[in-house]
């Protein structure tokens, strides 16, 4: 095809261009239409028979892209980026033409076009992932992209954050493209890591870069950058140590308050257990565990806390390797339980707490003489209270998976522990407000409860009454979760300990808890009691049997309107979504173009929880239950469809 005279709007022409900022927009907002609902674009019906029905556009397309204008090149490579199937089953004709576009403009002297070009060969590439032959020509290509964030690292007025995001998404679909300057890119990750002058989100993006590339090709990994593993794992080691100061820190009352999901120590974990299960026990852990010994023993508590923190985290990737050295790893773990920092210990009970997880039930078999008398220590010790609390999360974890034999011996310290830590709580949360180790605590017997069953049984009377005055008086919106936590605490230790004794007690906590939802009004569709209140009403169901249609009438509305709630979803762009970083109820999907669809996940946990209740009311009450048949039906039928949550669709 012949390359002929551009007709572009110059940069001069103020109307013309914001025309052209329209026509970007409004083909974006096409685009996405299509990402979504499946609509072709208008203008390019290549879904039929591969045939490109508008030549006109490739014509002009070709024109642009020979500009001497800048502002033109940069237009033909948007128009591509936005499109880069155009060609249909033409492609093979004009791939050398292709290849000289995008090579030429990833060189062009126009810095802004070199960004566009980026962006029209990551989207160019992955539109061809399956295609061996086109990846293999456009090597060179991705060579020009990495010496471009080569030079703009170290350029003022530069993006690179861009291009680390088109090389993410490029390395995920195509990681083989990236296998002859592997150690090229991985060293120019590490030297941005190590650079005080980058930005937190472009060191971010250098990290998951490299997470990346682990993940998506981590035999590649292993056998062309091996070397370049215990340098990355260093780096890491390192972002975790970075922690700042906070004199409040023993002082919040929400033991996940202070947790900044964006926070360079966060992310530093989040990569080092995705590297781990990526490369496995034999490429991380020997680094890990050779380093472990100088951070433990560092002065410094934040090196102590990264350590112990960094057992935590490969736990799950090393399992195998792992479970060789337990012994020597819990050992070394057990100590740092009365560290002189208090942090340290959380960092301690965090590490028990999650190989009890990780290395269930192992774990439970071989430390139960070990770990479960040393965390009731620090669950009983009120020097800290976020340490007292996140013992109490470490012994949850332990009951998950712990046989009821080898738990049996513990039950009675274990229940004279935690009736300890709930009389002195009650009265610190009767002077002060003060609740996050009484939510725990709550949390902690529930779980214990649990795992005891019937063993239980006599120690009922010494928690129950302390429960139940918990319910009545835990009545302010702030105390939501408190209250809830304590209603499934109640509902899970009757079932443990069985209808004959919970029978006396069962019909004073349901009035407990219809009273308190009658006063108040209709809970909330985000109100923390909510899904707690749905499930013990479930549970109690189980026990009582065709005793709780006496209840029916009660309990049907809440959770036919739970499970009725409509999930809230929304497309925003990259900036809003980063301002909604923070939000633990959002979750979102990128569409490209900066665009990101994002749904609300904390209604659809409530919806969950609701629908499975309402098969357990089906199945306890059987006949009973015939009154609410037709409008279960009505709500459950149109929900054979819904695709945002298994636990509803299954």
């Amino acid at each position: 095809m012949p390359i002929l005279a551009p007709t572009v709007p110059s940069s001069s022409n103020r109307s013309e261009q914001v025309i052209w900022s329209r026509l970007r927009l409004g083909h974006t907002r096409l685009m996405h239409r299509h990402l979504l609902f499946g609509e072709p674009p208008p203008y390019c019906e290549i879904y039929e028979d591969g045939n490109n029905s508008w030549p006109d556009f490739l014509k002009y397309l070709f024109d642009c892209a020979s500009s001497s204008d800048p502002s033109g090149r940069e237009i033909a490579l948007l128009l591509f980026a936005s499109v880069p199937g155009i060609f249909g089953n033409q492609q093979s004709r004009y791939v050398d033409v292709i290849h000289g576009m995008l090579s030429r403009s990833l060189t062009d002297e126009s810095k802004k076009v070199r960004y566009v070009a980026v962006k029209a060969t990551c989207n160019f590439l992955l539109a061809n992932e399956k295609e061996s032959q086109v990846l293999k020509q456009f090597v060179d290509c991705v060579n020009l992209i990495i010496q471009f964030f080569s030079q703009e690292m170290v350029s003022e007025d530069s993006e690179p954050e861009e291009i680390l995001g088109h090389l993410v998404e490029l390395i995920e679909s195509c990681p083989s493209l990236f296998r002859e300057n592997l150690n090229e890119l991985l060293q120019l990750c590490f030297k941005t890591l190590t650079d005080s002058r980058p930005t937190e989100s472009c060191k971010h993006l250098c990290l998951e870069v490299i997470v990346t590339l682990c993940e998506a090709g981590p035999s590649m990994i292993k056998k062309n950058a091996a070397r370049q593993i215990s340098v990355g794992l260093s780096i890491l080691l390192s972002m975790m140590t970075d922690i700042e100061e906070d004199d409040r820190w023993n002082y919040v009352d929400d033991d996940n308050s202070d947790i900044d999901s964006e926070s360079t120590p966060v992310v530093a974990e989040s990569a080092l257990d995705r590297m781990a299960c990526a490369l496995g026990g034999k490429s991380v852990l020997p680094y890990i565990l050779n380093t472990l010994p100088q951070m433990l023993q560092s002065v410094n508590w934040k090196e102590r806390y990264a350590g112990l923190m960094a057992i935590s985290t490969v736990g799950e990737g090393c399992y195998k390797q792992m479970s060789l050295v337990l012994t020597q790893i819990v050992d070394g773990v057990l100590p740092f339980l009365t560290d002189q920092h208090m942090r340290v210990r959380y960092a301690a009970c965090n590490a028990l707490g999650q190989m009890a997880a990780d290395f269930a039930t192992l774990f439970q078999k071989k430390f139960h003489e070990k770990v479960i008398p040393a965390l009731c220590i620090i669950l009983n010790n009120p020097a800290s209270r976020r340490v007292q609390a996140h013992a109490g999360a470490a012994l949850v974890n332990f009951f998950e998976d712990c046989p009821k034999n080898i738990l049996s011996p513990y039950i009675s310290s274990l229940a004279d522990t935690l009736e300890k830590v709930l009389q002195a709580t009650l009265g610190d949360f009767a002077e002060s407000g003060s609740k996050l180790v009484l939510e725990q605590a709550v949390v902690t017997l529930a779980s214990l409860a649990d795992c005891a069953q019937e063993k239980f049984r006599d120690y009922y009377e010494r928690f129950m009454p302390p429960l139940k005055h918990i319910i009545i008086h835990a009545n302010e919106p702030r105390l939501g979760l408190l209250r809830g936590k304590t209603i499934e605490c109640v509902s899970l230790i009757g079932l443990a300990v069985g209808k004959e004794k919970f029978l006396s007690d069962a019909s004073e906590v349901m009035d407990l808890l219809l009273k308190a939802h009658a006063a108040n009004g209709p809970m909330a569709d985000d109100d923390p009691q909510l899904s707690y209140l749905i499930a013990a009403w479930a549970r109690i169901c189980k026990i009582l049997g065709p005793g709780f249609k006496t209840y029916l009438p009660y309990v049907m509305e809440p959770v036919l309107r739970a499970a009725s709630i409509k999930p809230e979803v929304a497309v925003l762009d990259s900036v809003d979504v980063k301002l909604m970083g923070n939000d633990d109820d959002w979750e979102f999907v990128n569409l490209g173009e900066k665009h990101n669809f994002g749904i609300r996940t904390s209604g659809l946990e409530e919806k969950a929880t609701a629908c499975q209740m309402l098969v357990c009311y089906v199945r306890e009450l059987k006949e009973g239950f015939a009154d609410y048949i037709e409008d279960t039906a009505k709500l459950m039928v149109p929900m054979l469809k819904f695709y945002f949550h298994d636990d509803i669709l299954f």
